[in-house]
């Protein structure tokens, strides 16, 4: 079982969205599709297990979000957790508990957290320069500062990463950066935070990672990369007006850090669970939750904690929420559990792109649900064939229709269908009398193999493969019936015909209980034409409990109809629209910015002035970095005239090596003078944008040097 020892119970999470906007079939895929198939199937077995979930209703998204919208955070988070929590729902996402961070109980819960690591001495207090916008009188969290990426030159990099080349940054990495807030360039400022000091728990990090040696190879080396660059310390507070207040008496206008609490709505939402049980607040599948408190699923050596994530999440969810737990735990008499599993998956692509929120490059789940409100467990089944289980992987609609078309309709609809007219033409619509005794049924027909096979599959998050293994069942079931013929064999040997039509409604009900972690609906709609109660999916109970001789079947009904030309196009046709419309929104925002950020006319001036200026065509000869400034070189220019040095602030932006050979446009008649004891004779035009960022004012096609611009 995938290394993992027997559990008495399990903790199932799936990651916190972000309560800023809908969910989209790319998080289904990383998180809460795979999540739920494994929580269903533990449940099929009788397993203690607890799924909690919950929106992450803090951090700088919301707040940006707020802003966008005109409206509060608080109204942000109301308006998408219910979104997000109904969406859920509709796709049959089976969390025991769907919590929000912004509860009572969370901020108590992740104060005292803090609280506890703080009276341990765990965290270091440091006063550091942080960026600050002046206009808006606030520090800036790094979402809130954009500047040019130095690593791929991107200028809409966020202060903590680069969304185009996948760098990790600091804010100080940043050139240029400016504030979200204000537009305007930011100020340092000191301010005090605490620090979780990871570089010094590195060890135990360390032999933690070290001893999952089962977890998925992604997660493993992302893991020992970060560990390999060396820990360093993380600041567990932020200077920000909406989270959950730090609780010390000298921490006014601070809150914890996101990703500080964000893991502990885990636990703070599980003890919700639990109050809400002694209440006599059941939710709809609590009945397999066998304990009664809270601490036996988060502080006992026999429970297992398994976190399903994207890759995205992976150092948050198996580095810094666990350094905490373990800082925790010293001292304390019950100890908080250590993931046993974090298998995170990549990412989901779609149509040939990333999937992109901003400009709404989403296949969002309430429009699909709202378009398709028959089809949840296609996109279920869809999702899981392709799920980005060990690279990143792409959704199609074309595929999505020959998936469920060949596949669900051709394959297995088909093959259900099949079996029940056939018990219906040839045994009067009942299980037919095979003449055997309960324990000959079910020594003969059972399916151990394939039983143990998907056990061992899906207890090892090879759901992708599980899936296969289930619509081959079908395959061979249509494959049986082709070779057997018992349309041809009715009329000499019709006992027969009893057996093989026994034999395949044995295989029907096993599908459903194979099917049922990945469609349910699809299962009870098979267990449903065997006329069947649901607890004939109990995974391991005998088939001879419930297809006893001579019980009645109902009628066959097509369970998947085929997916049209029409409804694919008019999907990709909405990808289409829905990304040309944001994609104007935004030009029309960068325009209104640049006419608020251009700088206006200078005085009128004469074209005597400007007939004095003599502006030619150069050709970059020589460049080089002058030691000990940070933007200036020394360039070695042909005039056509000349060759002439000329000293210009553009290391920022150009490398010495990238412009040897550039025309550019130089002013030649500009009196020289010294810079940096470097006699500069003339100057090089540049054009600036609204950011401060530099180009080049060069001709569109070759033009001889000492050519004039006019």
């Amino acid at each position: 079982m995938n290394g993992m020892k027997d559990f008495k119970r399990y903790i199932v999470t799936s990651a916190l969205p972000y309560a800023n906007g809908p969910v989209h079939i790319g998080h289904l895929a990383g998180a809460y599709l795979p999540a739920d198939i494994y929580v269903r199937y533990l449940r099929m077995k009788g397993e203690d297990v607890l799924f909690v979930c919950g929106t992450d209703e803090h951090g700088v998204p919301i707040t940006i979000r707020a802003k966008k919208e005109g409206i509060s955070p608080q109204e942000v988070v109301d308006k998408y957790h219910d979104l997000i929590k109904h969406s859920f729902e509709e796709f049959g996402i089976s969390f025991d508990i769907f919590s929000r961070t912004s509860n009572k109980i969370h901020h108590e819960t992740a104060q005292e957290f803090f609280l506890n690591l703080y009276n341990k001495g765990v965290f270091v207090e440091e006063t550091t320069q942080q960026y600050y916008d002046v206009k808006a009188e606030q520090f800036l969290a790094d979402r809130y500062i954009i500047g040019t990426c130095p690593n791929c030159g991107n200028p809409n990099a966020y202060g903590d990463q680069c969304e185009n080349c996948g760098s990790t940054l600091n804010p100080m990495d940043l050139k240029n950066p400016h504030s979200m807030l204000s537009g305007e360039p930011p100020v340092l400022k000191e301010t005090t935070n605490w620090f979780l000091p990871l570089d010094k728990m590195q060890g135990e990090i360390k032999a933690f990672i070290d001893s999952r040696k089962n977890w998925k190879t992604n997660v493993l080396g992302q893991c020992n990369s970060w560990l390999t660059q060396g820990l360093q310390p993380r600041a567990m507070t932020r200077d920000l007006d909406w989270g959950v207040k730090v609780p010390l008496p000298n921490a006014d206008g601070k809150v914890l850090y996101v990703w500080f609490d964000a893991p502990i709505g885990y636990i703070s939402a599980t003890k919700e669970y639990f109050e809400q049980r002694n209440q006599g607040r059941k939710t709809a599948t609590d009945a397999h939750v066998k304990s009664a408190a809270w601490e036996d699923y988060w502080k006992d050596e026999e429970s297992c904690l398994v976190h399903f994530i994207g890759k995205d999440n992976i150092v948050f969810h198996c580095i810094i929420f666990p350094a905490t737990l373990m800082a925790y735990n010293k001292g304390e008499a019950r100890q908080f559990v250590l993931q046993e599993n974090v298998p995170a998956n990549e990412f989901l692509n779609l149509e040939g792109n990333k999937i992109s929120t901003s400009r709404d490059w989403a296949v969002w789940l309430h429009d699909y649900l709202k378009d398709f409100p028959h089809r949840v467990d296609e996109m279920r089944y869809v999702l899981t064939s392709i799920a980005p289980e060990a690279k990143d992987s792409e959704f199609l609609w074309k595929d999505f229709q020959a998936r469920v078309n060949n596949e669900l309709a051709d394959i297995l609809g088909n093959y259900i269908k099949r079996v029940i007219d056939l018990v219906h033409r040839y045994c009067h619509g009942k299980v037919p009398d095979i003449h055997k005794k309960k324990a000959e049924i079910d020594e003969q027909y059972n399916t151990k193999e394939t039983s143990l096979l998907l056990d061992k599959l899906i207890r090892e998050f090879k759901f992708r493969e599980a899936l296969f293994e289930v619509i081959d069942v079908a395959r061979k079931g249509n494959q049986y019936l082709a070779e057997t013929e018992p349309w041809k064999l009715i009329k000499t040997d019709p006992e027969k015909v009893n057996e093989i039509l026994f034999k395949s409604l044995t295989t029907c009900l096993m599908l459903a209980r194979y099917l049922y972690p990945f469609m349910p609906n699809t299962s009870k709609r098979i267990i449903h034409q065997l006329r069947l109660e649901n607890d004939a999916l109990e995974f391991d109970a005998p088939i001879a409990n419930y297809l006893k001789r001579n019980h009645p079947v109902n009628d066959s009904f097509i369970i998947f109809n085929k997916i049209t030309d029409e409804e694919v196009e008019v999907q990709i046709q909405k990808l289409k629209n829905n990304l040309n419309a944001t994609l104007q929104t935004i030009e029309a925002e960068a325009v209104e910015a640049r006419s608020t950020d251009i700088k206006p006319y200078k005085d009128v001036t004469t074209f005597e002035d400007f007939s004095k200026m003599d502006i030619r065509i150069g050709t970059i000869l020589e460049a080089e970095k002058i030691p000990k400034t940070e933007k200036l070189l020394k360039l070695l220019i042909d005039t056509g005239i000349d060759k002439r040095t000329v000293v210009s602030g553009i290391a920022e932006y150009y490398k010495p090596e990238d412009i040897i050979g550039k025309q550019v446009s130089i002013l030649v008649n500009l009196a020289p003078r010294k810079i940096k004891g470097i006699e500069s004779n003339g100057m090089i035009l540049m054009a600036e944008n609204s950011n401060g960022e530099l180009a080049f004012v060069s001709p569109s096609k070759e033009i001889d040097n000492g050519g004039t611009v006019k």
